[in-house]
């Protein structure tokens, strides 16, 4: 089995920052792109940002400039450094990572349980 934990959420002033973390454990044979979602009250999943194997990071607009994706392959952990949070950044944030499993071929995309990130004043 695979398993991904999230740490790093919680209540954040507008202008703060936070930083999430999210470790894969289990039976991995490689991680291909890993990632982070959000989701807000009453709306859709949304991506926020991902990440290759190799590094190159993809963003949404929303976040460009005030986030920074990373990932620590030897850990099989990736990062989300949020900066200038905005009120409007409050959501339930899920990493994920495309995983390859020990004796397997193909790879299936596996999910955190999420964490609550809440910007207020």
């Amino acid at each position: 089995q695979v398993q991904l934990v999230e740490s790093g959420g919680g209540l954040v002033q507008p202008g703060g920052s936070l930083r999430l973390s999210c470790a894969a454990s289990g039976s991995i044979f490689s991680i291909n792109a890993m990632g982070w979602y959000r989701q807000a009250p009453g709306k859709q999943r949304e991506l926020v940002a991902d990440i290759t194997r190799g590094g190159t990071a993809n963003y949404a607009d929303s976040v460009k400039g005030r986030f920074t994706i990373s990932r620590d392959n030897a850990k099989n952990t990736v990062y989300l450094q949020m900066n200038s949070l905005k009120p409007g950044d409050t959501a339930v944030y899920y990493c994920y990572a495309r995983i390859v499993r020990r004796g397997y071929i193909v790879e299936q995309a596996y999910w955190g349980q999420g964490t609550q990130v809440t910007v207020s004043s």
